[in-house]
Parts: C-alpha cells; structure tokens; sequence
C-alpha cells in the first residue's frame, strides 16, 4: 500500500469469503533445538485485553507441537514498538518475526524474507489477494497482512439525546453544533475525543483529511501533507473544537487509548473509531451508536482503513525454516479468528475472514466489513512511508494548536527527504 493513497482491492476479501484454504502444517515431531523471538504490538488498552497472553499461548501450543523448539515473546505497546525495533535494528538484535504497523522501510534496508522464503504455498494462498498485494514492493511480497480495521464515527445516544441532538452528525458543521449542544448541557465531559497524541496520529490525521478532499499523497505517489487542503482541515479543527473547549485541552498530547477507555466511560459524547469500541462501550454500559465519519459536506463514502503486518527478518538468530514453521502456525483459522474476535477486528485470511462473518454474534462488525471495499489505507508500500509516519506521530498533532501551515511545512520536507532517501 505505498507510493499513493490506496483505494485498495479490499474487495477481494469480501468477494473471497466464500473461498477456503487450509493453515500451513504445524510439523510435529523432534527438532534440533531452535530459538525464535517473535515481537509484536500490544492492541489492549487495559490488562484484560493485552495482547501478550494471546502470544503466550500460540508459543506454548507450538512448543508442544514441534519438539524442541522454543519461541520467545515480548509484546510492546504502540506508543514505544517503533522506536524500540529501530533501537533493537541498530543494536543488531533484530527479531525473527515482527508484527507491527508497517513492513517497507525494512525492505528497503534489505532485512526482511521475502513471503516465499517464510510461509507455505497452503499459507500464502489463503491471505485475502488485495491485502497480500498491499505486501508487495516492486513487485515482490515482504509484509504479511495479519488484521485490517476500518473507522466510523461512534456516539453516545443518551449524550445526544439529553444535548437535544436528534441525529449523528453527517458534515463538520454538524459536528460542532453537536458538540456545542453537549458541551452546554453537559451531556458529556468531552463532546468531541480528537487524540491526536503520538500513538496513533497518522491515523487520527488522515480521517480528517479525507473529509476535505486532502490526504498524504497525491495519485502519483507524491507526498501533499502540506496541502491547502491540509492547512484548512486543521484551521478548521482549531477554530471549531479546539479553542472552543468541545475535546480535549491539548489533542497532541492525548493517545487514542484515552479516546477510547473515556468513551467506554462514558465521558464521550462522540469519536471515530474502530471495532474494538464496540466490546469497550458493551463493558462500559455506555449504549452508542454507529455512522459514518463526517466530511466538510456530507459523510464520508471511504473511509479509513488500516491492515497491520508481520513480517521475517533475515538477520535474526533463528533459522528460515523455524520462521516458517512458527509462521504457518500462527496463521491457521483457529488463531486468527481468536486474535480478530478479541478485539473485533477483520482477519485478513479467507477462512477466518468467512467464520467470523458466519458466526451472528460479529453482526456488529458487518458495517466495518462493508467499508472494506472502499477503503483507503495509508501508502504502506512506500519504502519512506515508516518513517515519515514516525514524524507524524511525533508532531503531526501540533497541528491542531500550533500554526497549521507551519507544522505541515516542516512534514512535507521531512517526508519529502525520507522519499529521497529511499529512491
């Protein structure tokens, strides 16, 4: 997904739901002993749902399937994984498999296996075809799609109800009328959730600019982070939730986990999200709705999507065929199903991808798999993309207190040198 904003063939996996395909063999019986160390990236937002027990317990299940054999896990939050793979690269200590936000800015450092090298012709061919070509750069495949997400807007429906607000806001002005009645009435501590803090900026930013026709590349593959577009999004954002006081006091400073933990609190009156909202405002008691993400003039018709990779490193300390082995293991339906319903995700493999939309208790998740079609995902097969999103996690929120134009001047040119640095 790089080298422009991709309206990708997510629509292969909804078109391959009907199609299956078995999990990679497991490959029982005695080994030499293998050592491999597996990162990835915590998606809980509370101990309860950390990720790292989910990991545990595939590495226990391979260990007793595969003799002698031995799988190390560490799972880091969001806020830190990038920063600290990269200190982990430097150091020489890279792991064997990484599962993470983003693949190609290791490609071009040539760290990683190519797909072949790692998973099974049984494996490979059961990922969801758009999303196994959004691994892709130049041609050939290094980032293996573990779940995708879309987002749409979530509200609070006795918040709104008790602000006077018949109906979701479908444009911006509707947005801050909104959450002017809110405010006012004080139906909810916050009217509007705008984290736009480091952990998922790039994110958070995009939803925003899509709304008004901008974006972060053009459809050459050129990077436009300070487009006029760009500039008016968060002019606008200042002026009409910023200053106001209708979200939080400094958005650049505040994560998405605090989004979501106060909207499940109940102290929200509206946000974009993904899936696993949903699960947090169930515990919560908090009764919400679901819509489509406001735009500057009407909802948005395609809305943000995200897929997560793992992928294989070349220089780690385990060999090729314990990667592969531990690969085609974590990717069988049983596990991929468990992961994606833990937090209400859409697994990215064609049988998970299709039990889960068999099985009546996701019904909930079926608006985010319809938006799958149209969504558009981050230019993740750009090799600079990695880096460049890096700088929009670090100051890419200033934007909506500092000088617009000039945060996104300063973006623009550090985009615009990663892209040169990576040719």
């Amino acid at each position: 997904m790089r080298n422009r904003v991709i309206a990708t063939g997510a629509a292969t996996l909804v078109m391959a739901l009907g199609l299956s395909a078995c999990g990679g063999d497991s490959g029982g019986g005695e080994a030499k002993g293998k050592t491999i160390k597996v990162v990835a990236a915590d998606y809980g937002t509370t101990a309860a749902d950390a990720s790292k027990p989910f990991w545990d317990k595939v590495a226990k299940d391979f260990e007793a399937a595969n003799a002698g054999y031995k799988v190390e896990v560490q799972v880091i939050n969001w806020t830190d994984i990038d920063k600290t793979v990269k200190n982990m690269i430097a150091a020489g200590n890279e792991p064997d498999i990484l599962q993470t936000g983003g693949y190609a800015d290791k490609v071009a450092d040539d760290l990683l296996y190519k797909v072949d090298d790692v998973l099974s012709p049984a494996t490979k061919a059961n990922l969801s075809p758009g999303f196994a070509k959004a691994g892709e750069v130049k041609g050939a495949a290094y980032g293996i799609p573990w779940v995708a997400s879309t987002r749409t807007l979530f509200y609070n429906k006795k918040a709104l109800a008790a602000a006077g607000v018949a109906k979701p806001p479908t444009t911006w002005a509707e947005v801050a009328d909104a959450a002017k009645k809110l405010k006012e009435k004080k139906a909810a501590e916050i009217p509007f959730a705008l984290p736009l803090g480091p952990e998922e900026t790039q994110g958070e930013t995009l939803m925003w600019e899509m709304g008004n026709g901008g974006g972060y590349t053009d459809a050459s593959g050129k990077y436009t982070i300070n487009s006029a577009q760009n500039v008016e999004t968060f002019k606008w954002l200042q002026d009409n939730l910023v200053k106001p006081g209708l979200t939080y006091p400094n958005p650049a400073s505040t994560d998405r986990k605090t989004a979501f933990a106060d909207f499940a609190a109940g102290k929200v009156g509206m946000m974009n999200g993904h899936p696993s909202v949903i699960k947090m405002a169930e515990d919560g008691k908090v009764e919400y709705g679901m819509a489509k993400i406001p735009g500057k003039t009407g909802p948005l018709e395609s809305t943000l999507g995200v897929g997560d990779w793992t992928m294989a490193f070349k220089d780690g300390k385990g060999e090729k065929e314990a990667i592969k082995k531990f690969l085609d293991f974590t990717y069988t339906k049983q596990n991929l199903v468990k992961f994606a319903s833990l937090y209400n995700f859409i697994p990215v493999t064609t049988d998970a991808a299709a039990e889960m939309q068999a099985n009546p208790k996701n019904a909930k998740l079926k608006p985010f798999f319809d938006a799958l079609p149209t969504a558009k995902f981050y230019p993740v097969n750009d090799t600079s993309w990695d880096v460049v999103s890096a700088e929009i996690k670090k100051t890419g929120g200033k934007a909506a207190s500092d000088d617009p134009k000039t945060v996104l001047d300063d973006l623009q040119k550090k985009a615009e040198g990663a892209a040169a640095a990576a040719k």
